[in-house]
């Protein structure tokens, strides 16, 4: 995903002002992260829906960095918690605490209580306590003691998940899948793009401190206000919507697949598809727009049978099958 600067719209619309403001946030991040333009354009996709993300990949390719990076640029709170097999629940959102001198209990917010969370390796902590985040997911709210207590907006998760460790983990039931807007992958930098972190570091780079890196807010909520009210208005024909439903009705066809996309996740390719149009500078979706984001939109969504996954069959392969198949509309 690049999106590009086309029909970026008349002089003093907001929407264009707002359009241009998001557009620089990649070189923004780029001070900081190399070689991650796609993630970067994934999580503003999310922010533009309302949603969240599942960012997966190996230890080390700069998941807590990006987020990180993301809302200095963004002028937005970020709080990160470290998923462990012991966390409690109340952890994360936050509980109930005797106050000596008044004599009674006041809330103490947990860290969910920010604009955007870094859930990291969300997989590690058990079903309890992953649970505690499908209200604040869905709900944007959370409950202790009976009284609902809204969260900040804008609201993102972004949940991390290491592919390739299994041992100590509790992989995340379907019900908490379906609730995160995109999954994206964060892949091991080319060969150029190692080398230009490499040579960062060696010029004194520190990952703790984005201030010194330059990186300094392009855009804030305002901006993400005036986008999403723009995405809003981006037109969406009948064509488009019954092109997104034949997608995914044939996920649920699909002979290597058991689960197929929920009407849920049919929403979601449509709003994804919709905020994608918008950034690329039109005001109404393409069929490209779909393709385009279908396999982070949808890629969690479905699952495999056992043996086509030992033939080694993947979610991404199905789905780039269904699209080559599915008739475009024209």
């Amino acid at each position: 995903m690049d999106p590009t600067t086309d029909n970026a719209g008349k002089t003093g619309d907001p929407g264009a002002t707002a359009r241009a403001s998001l557009e620089a946030l990649r070189a923004e991040i780029a001070k900081a992260v190399v070689g991650q333009d796609p993630a970067v354009t994934g999580l503003v996709v999310a922010l533009l829906c309302r949603g969240h993300v599942l960012l997966e990949g190996v230890p080390g390719v700069a998941k807590t960095l990006l987020v990180r990076a993301l809302a200095s640029a963004l002028e937005l709170d970020t709080k990160r918690v470290q998923f462990t097999p012991d966390l409690m629940p109340s952890d994360v959102t936050g509980s109930l605490v005797y106050d000596t001198r008044s004599a009674e209990f006041s809330f103490q917010p947990g860290p969910v209580f920010t604009n955007l969370l870094l859930a990291d390796e969300i997989n590690r902590t058990p079903p309890k306590t992953q649970s505690s985040l499908l209200e604040a997911m869905e709900e944007r709210q959370v409950t202790v003691d009976g009284t609902p207590r809204p969260l900040p907006d804008p609201f993102l998760v972004a949940a991390t998940q290491n592919p390739v460790e299994y041992e100590g983990t509790y992989p995340l039931p379907e019900a908490q899948l379906d609730r995160f807007l995109l999954k994206l992958t964060i892949p091991l930098p080319s060969r150029q793009d190692e080398i230009d972190v490499l040579t960062r570091h060696a010029e004194g780079f520190n990952p703790r401190d984005l201030h010194a890196a330059g990186v300094r807010p392009v855009a804030g909520p305002a901006d993400l206000e005036a986008a999403r009210a723009a995405v809003a208005k981006t037109t969406i024909s009948p064509e488009i919507t019954a092109y997104v439903v034949d997608i995914c009705r044939a996920t649920r066809e699909s002979p290597s697949l058991t689960l197929g996309v929920s009407p849920r996740g049919a929403t979601a390719l449509l709003a994804t598809a919709r905020a994608w149009a918008w950034l690329t500078g039109r005001d109404y979706v393409i069929p490209d727009d779909v393709k385009a984001l279908a396999l982070p939109t949808l890629r969690h969504r479905v699952q495999l049978r056992p043996e086509a996954e030992m033939e080694g069959v993947t979610a991404d392969s199905v789905i780039n099958a269904i699209l080559s198949h599915v008739p475009v509309p024209r």
